[in-house]
């Protein structure tokens, strides 16, 4: 097994690292003020632009969109170790790449489902970064862990789709830029599972779209990222052509959609914790406490030392998943996914967790990011679906083997050929 980096990744590891120093850092106390702003106008600082442009000047422009002429054709194995490093200020950087979520799922979709005008009128202004874009999946009436649940209707009506429903903690909708929604809904209750819901395009100023309130994680307002809103549909009327893809095929893209993005969330939760715990070493490092260093202290370094192997044990884990979604698609890389999404969170938030006691009081103050990483952390152990689903799925996947009469447990035939990154 080589698990060195091939020389196009090592090349843009060093770019982004370089930015990160010069532009990224610099400029963190601006964004975290903003994110705890009690009436913040859902505006970014403006030095969001500047970012972007010298992201774009470097050539560290929409990585996340594998194999395709629209992004940098790097393959999610080439991009984990980059959206690790934006992991590590994910209010700025995925951002000032143009690969955050929610707009990297959402041109990641349009790529394979958009008409010739979708792609001309949303998804080619969202590569340029221009403007942002917003899901709308969750609803607050129903458990939406299970998409069957969904209950926003999409009626049609003649040349045109009529919307009605709610939905909650809907990304990047408050951000003045937000240009688009992707609206998942019912179009046949009486279709079979999978082939009820359909996807609808919405500009968000069309007629009958209210936004209710914005949605705080643990707190904080998040509009540097546009915030996440509860929003309304009623009556609201779309034409024909803003339908993506085919009707009932809403179900399919949902799928298509959250294999990658919970992913993405995984590499760059990696960068989170390595973050905590270069904060928790520099921390014990420079401080004494009854009478001898913190970082001579016995429980500290045992925090340090199980954090290091869950970081590693967690990269190990990403990078598999990577690969398998490289080599086999979302079909074939269903159990690493959902292993790397419990693991993920978990493992993030543990680290944090660490860095935050150590620091005392200040890990809870705006003056070190811990307090804004592990809100984020935790949030994700709910975010596209939560770690009891994810559980039932690779317990399922796990017992199947049993039930069936086959070898049970033993899978070192799957292991045979363990991912090169070259």
């Amino acid at each position: 097994m080589d698990f060195s980096f091939d020389a196009r990744t090592e090349s843009l590891r060093a770019e982004l690292l370089s930015y990160m120093d010069q532009h990224v850092y610099p400029v963190e106390a601006q964004f975290a003020e903003a994110a705890t702003a009690t009436k913040y106008p859902w505006k970014r600082p403006e030095v969001m632009e500047q970012l972007k442009a010298e992201a774009r000047r470097r050539g560290l422009w929409n990585l996340f969109l594998p194999h395709s002429p629209d992004g940098a054709g790097l393959s999610n194995l080439q991009y984990a170790p980059l959206a690790e490093i934006t992991g590590r200020s994910p209010l700025i950087a995925p951002e000032a790449l143009n690969c955050n979520p929610p707009d990297s799922g959402n041109m990641e979709l349009l790529s394979m489902f958009a008409s010739p005008r979708q792609r001309t009128e949303w998804l080619e202004p969202l590569l340029r970064g221009e403007i942002r874009s917003a899901y709308c999946m969750t609803e607050p009436a129903v458990a939406s862990s299970d998409a069957g649940n969904i209950a926003a209707r999409i009626t049609r009506d003649g040349d045109e789709y009529v919307l009605d429903g709610r939905k909650w903690w809907i990304t990047g909708a408050l951000a003045e830029e937000c240009r688009i929604l992707l609206v998942l809904g019912v179009t046949d209750p009486d279709a079979p599972r999978k082939q009820r819901h359909s996807v609808l395009l919405v500009p968000p100023d069309t007629p009958g779209v209210r936004m209710v309130r914005p949605m705080h994680i643990m707190g904080y307002a998040e509009g540097v990222i546009g915030g996440h809103a509860e929003i309304e549909f009623d009556n609201v009327r779309v034409p024909t052509a803003n339908l993506l893809g085919e009707v009932g095929g809403g179900t399919a893209m949902a799928q298509a959609r959250l294999g990658p993005g919970r992913i993405h969330h995984a590499m760059r939760l990696v960068g989170m914790a390595e973050r905590a715990l270069e904060l928790l070493c520099t921390r014990v490092a420079g401080r004494s406490a009854f009478g001898k260093p913190l970082a001579d202290q016995g429980v500290l370094q045992e925090r340090i030392a199980e954090a290091r192997v869950g970081i590693e044990q967690l990269r190990l884990l990403v990078l598999r998943t990577a690969w398998l979604l490289d080599t086999a698609g979302v079909d074939g890389a269903r159990t690493e996914v959902s292993a790397v999404k419990i693991a993920a969170p978990r493992t993030a938030e543990w680290v944090i967790d660490a860095a935050i006691q150590a620091h005392g009081a200040a890990g809870v103050s705006q003056d070190f990011p811990l307090a804004v990483l592990w809100a984020q952390a935790r949030g994700l152990r709910i975010g596209d679906g939560p770690d009891e689903v994810h559980r039932m799925v690779l317990a399922r996947t796990e017992l199947r083997r049993y039930r069936t009469g086959s070898r049970g447990g033993d899978r070192s035939a799957e292991y045979a050929g363990q991912p090169r990154v070259e």
